[in-house]
């Protein structure tokens, strides 16, 4: 399947305007790269885990081929054994917005800032993003945004987050 995406960094949110959108689905993701480079995922929705497993190839900035398919709790935690890099934990806020899927990612380690991402259907489609977002400026193709490069500076102290948050703002 592909998957042709914007990326932007925006100030956060309020997250309580986000709760009250029409149609939102709040999941709780934790999120894991393997040794062969594959993401694995466990993905809490309405107390529901759900475990799954991406493989990306890049095409352009905007597209890649992705494979995903939903694997077992055992599959999950066999291939836990395998990660690399730090654990990547978000809240994502997915909102229908002008026949598009709009998804926020909130991480703990940001206080002022999130991910906006707008899927398309082609790489030329226009899209629009929601007035109440105020965007930072559009990452999709700078790599080290890239939930992958975040993973690999996950340190075991909380105060780096701080320390990296100041200098992707500044």
């Amino acid at each position: 399947m592909l998957e042709i995406e914007h990326k932007f960094l925006i100030k956060m949110p309020n997250v309580e305007v986000l709760k009250k959108l029409n149609g939102i689905r709040i999941l709780n993701i934790t999120q894991n790269y393997t040794e062969s480079g594959a993401r694995i995922r466990k993905v809490q929705e309405n107390g529901h885990n759900t475990y799954i497993k991406t493989v990306k190839k890049h095409i352009t900035n905007l597209t890649r081929i992705e494979d995903e398919s939903e694997i077992s709790f055992e599959e999950y935690s066999a291939l836990l054994e395998t990660k690399q890099g730090g654990t990547i934990e978000k809240t994502r806020y997915v909102y229908p917005y002008k026949s598009k899927n709009i998804e926020i990612d909130i991480f703990p380690f940001w206080q002022n800032q999130a991910f906006l991402e707008i899927e398309l259907k082609s790489e030329n489609e226009e899209y629009e993003i929601p007035d109440f977002i105020e965007v930072i400026k559009e990452v999709t193709d700078d790599k080290a945004y890239r939930n992958y490069e975040l993973s690999k500076k996950i340190p075991k102290e909380e105060n780096f987050w701080n320390l990296l948050a100041l200098s992707v703002v500044l």
